[in-house]
């Protein structure tokens, strides 16, 4: 499967690495999208869930957005990261893989990560009375001046 991800997407995908039985692929936030498409409905692939988002802080403003994505149908799994600046939005996948509605509200509640085009992106943990993280990485930043 590497080799048919890196001839499909050879413009798209920064970074092909493959470890342990499991692929990684690391892409630009504009190719999130496009890329997203593929994986799901390209012959070959077939990433019809996605299993969960996580959202990492990386310190310094920086954040990686990883896409854990599994095909059924040729029993793989698929890591998807994709790094965004503080106050950087990523576009939602709602319209790829549905199940992204609330793992998309949870990074944002979290780690204040935005996503373009959310049907919904509101609160989905905090109570509404503690402030939104304007920025994890800002808040740390300042605790370790």
């Amino acid at each position: 499967m590497k080799a048919e991800l890196e001839r499909q997407l050879a413009e798209k995908v920064e970074e092909i690495r493959e470890a342990y039985g499991e692929i990684t692929c690391r892409i630009g936030a504009a190719e999130l999208l496009e890329v997203g498409q593929l994986l799901r409905d390209g012959k070959g692939f077939g990433f019809k869930f996605l299993a969960d988002i996580t959202g990492i802080d990386c310190g310094g403003g920086v954040f990686e957005v990883v896409y854990h994505l599994l095909s059924i149908e040729h029993k793989r799994r698929l890591r998807l990261k994709i790094k965004v600046g503080e106050g950087e939005q990523v576009s939602s996948v709602t319209g790829i893989w549905p199940t992204a509605n609330w793992h998309e509200r949870e990074c944002y509640d979290l780690l204040g990560i935005e996503f373009a085009g959310h049907p919904d992106l509101s609160r989905i943990l905090m109570p509404a009375r503690i402030a939104p993280v304007a920025s994890c990485s800002s808040r740390i930043s300042r605790c370790h001046k």
